[in-house]
């Protein structure tokens, strides 16, 4: 079982990372494959990561998991909700096309889980996805990788021995595959969520965590709003639409059918060195996600908790601010600095994930895609 809420099991069958943007940091995956990198018991995980500045960090060297790993789902039956690479990218520079092929081909051959993958390298993610066949994936056994035959894998996708269909089963994008994209700032959500959005998928998601910085999801970028487009809408279509966006069948091919995010999850940071959320950032996002009928997943709050809300707890600033300066204590502001007068200013107190709990306003928000 993952520790995860909104999961129920990791899957990895790639393992190593790199960093790329300020979210991985604090990384929790390095800190564990430190950890694993020196028990005798893991050997895989050692040379992954190296120690700079007392820290673990990420070598930038990527491996294949064994075959066990790779074909855990493949062994059990019960339909499960699996996270793909907890302790990895998928999409990393350094995993070979083959072992993308194969990880797919696990989750083509076990229609009964479904699977969350999430990068922050949504390009090679968009490549992959428009390129990629179900020859290709039938394909992916070939040199015995996986302990299945070559026929098990073309009975399973519905193929003869040269790749006629009749039809093809499963079909392409995979309805048990969900993907996303993780985003801890604006700039990085205006990076990568109109690249998820040009990416085939059944289901598309967007991971707000560690959220470091005001972020709103219904920024016009080239006029397109991520959290108001068609889901699904190609051409004719019968469904849920933005507005203007009819509940008939159409032809218009603008923003309105562009499809939008299907699920929004909101988490602060967590672990050593955790950074605070400001709670009004969580607020926007709940908000927003509301107005857009997305189903919202609030994580958590993380390590930091608010210990005092200026405009309502003391509007006429009498508080003892000098003692809470330092040490368990964070001034945090809406744009992110510690300006004391900066807009919507917070104290912010260090209390552990536990104690920080995952209540918005007091209500849990458990939002999962329908």
């Amino acid at each position: 079982m993952s520790k995860i809420e909104w999961t129920e099991r990791s899957w990895n069958p790639i393992i190593g990372c790199a960093i790329v943007s300020p979210g991985c940091t604090n990384c929790y995956a390095m800190r564990m494959a430190h950890r694993l990198g020196q028990n005798p018991m893991t050997p895989n995980y050692a040379g992954l990561t190296h120690v700079v500045n007392d820290k673990p960090v990420w070598t930038g060297e990527i491996r294949l998991a064994s075959h066990d790993a790779i074909t855990a789902p493949m062994r059990r039956r019960t339909p499960t909700t699996w996270f793909v690479n907890s302790m990895s990218d998928l999409f990393a520079d350094g995993v070979e096309d083959d072992w993308i092929d194969a990880v797919f081909a696990v989750m083509a051959l076990t229609p009964q889980h479904t699977y969350q993958v999430l990068t922050k390298r949504p390009d090679r993610m968009r490549d992959y996805a428009s390129h990629v066949s179900l020859e290709r994936l039938a394909t992916a056994f070939g040199q015995g990788a996986l302990p299945i035959t070559r026929n098990d894998v073309y009975r399973a996708f519905g193929m003869a021995e040269k790749f006629s269909y009749d039809p093809p089963t499963p079909r392409l994008p995979l309805r048990n595959v969900w993907l996303g994209v993780s985003a801890e700032d604006q700039r990085r959500a205006d990076e990568r969520i109109p690249i998820l959005l040009d990416t085939p998928a059944q289901t598309r998601f967007v991971s707000i965590e560690p959220m470091l910085g005001r972020i709103s999801l219904v920024s016009d970028l080239g006029g397109i709003q991520w959290m108001g487009g068609q889901r699904g809408c190609g051409g004719t279509h019968v469904g849920r639409g933005a507005p203007g966006c009819p509940r008939t069948p159409h032809h218009h091919h603008d923003a309105r059918c562009r499809p939008g995010l299907d699920w929004v999850i909101v988490g602060g940071e967590s672990g050593p060195g955790a950074r605070p959320m400001h709670p009004d950032w969580a607020r926007q996002l709940r908000n927003e996600c509301h107005a857009a009928d997305v189903p919202l997943f609030f994580k958590q709050w993380g390590e930091w908790a608010v210990h005092l809300d200026r405009d309502i707890d003391d509007d006429d600033w009498r508080a003892d601010y000098g003692r809470m300066e330092r040490g368990r204590y964070r001034w945090l502001n809406l744009e992110g600095g510690i300006g004391f007068h900066g807009e919507r200013f917070h104290v912010m107190r260090r209390v552990g994930k536990k104690a920080a709990g995952r209540l918005l306003d007091g209500v849990q928000h458990d939002g999962m895609p329908g």
